[in-house]
């Protein structure tokens, strides 16, 4: 059976504090294989790159999340950049918009986003999008700054089939966890139906949004093989079909590959 990757979780966040060292270990013996955890805020980062040190099988991605980017100045700045250049940081994350909370101002989410863009594509990373009921702004932006020559993937998709296109023809990937198996995800189900296997990767964004039967709860990467059920049956494909296929894609999108000696991951 192909192990997991889980390409969006947030480890360093407290509501780990009590068995994040436990949960963590376990996790390969549990077929996750790999984990890509995704900073919000530069204190999440910092915390992000203290977990890639610890745990071989941890990457990170380092950025700033919309609703945080009233924390950041030309000074800090240059030490988010800073922390993007650590060996496994594999992304610049989460990134983007996100007018559903609407904080801070528009003007100042959309400035960040469009500098964490810029800075993504001078050091040839991918990017995490987030995009939160502002859609054609992200677009927009993202076209405006060129993101389609850094490529990434669409975190928690929440969007229609119709913007799925728009992205994929960008290049990105999508990004689908635990909220494909609500009963009220019908605009979700019917993206991931249309969008083609060879272009989602599966996520957690742990621990938030748990699946069913689990949905309220802590979420974590081993809740994966929920989506992955879930999928199946959408695209009316086997389970190991899509495993082997978003273990591929995550490799594509992170830019790593498997070495032929002792299967170590690598950058490329």
């Amino acid at each position: 059976m192909t192990e997991i990757f889980d390409t969006h979780a947030h480890y360093d966040d407290e509501a780990f504090d009590g068995d994040r060292e436990g949960l963590l270990e376990s996790l390969p013996r549990n077929g996750v294989a790999r984990v890509v955890n995704v900073g919000a805020s530069l204190a999440s980062c910092r915390r992000t790159l203290e977990l890639t040190e610890r745990f071989d099988f941890i990457y990170g991605a380092i950025g700033i999340h919309p609703n945080e980017t009233a924390e950041l100045t030309e000074e800090n700045f240059a030490g988010l950049e800073r922390m993007c250049r650590a060996d496994k940081c594999v992304a610049v994350g989460e990134i983007g918009l996100d007018y559903y909370w609407d904080e801070p101002e528009r003007k100042v989410q959309k400035e960040w986003f469009a500098r964490q863009l810029n800075l993504a594509r001078e050091l040839e990373l991918p990017v995490v999008i987030h995009s939160r009921d502002a859609a054609k702004d992200t677009i927009d932006l993202m076209t405006a700054e060129r993101a389609a020559e850094t490529g990434g993937v669409v975190h928690c998709f929440s969007y229609t089939k119709e913007t799925a296109r728009t992205f994929l023809d960008m290049g990105f990937f999508i990004g689908i966890g635990g909220v494909l198996t609500f009963n009220n995800a019908k605009k979700l189900k019917e993206a991931v139906q249309y969008i083609p296997m060879d272009r989602i990767v599966l996520e957690t964004d742990c621990p938030y949004l748990a699946p069913v039967p689990n949905r309220g709860s802590r979420n974590s990467s081993l809740n994966i093989p929920y989506v992955v059920t879930a999928m199946a049956q959408l695209k009316g494909i086997g389970e190991e079909e899509v495993r082997a296929a978003a273990w591929e894609n995550a490799h594509r999108l992170y830019r790593m590959k498997i070495c032929s000696n002792a299967g170590q991951m690598v950058l490329t």
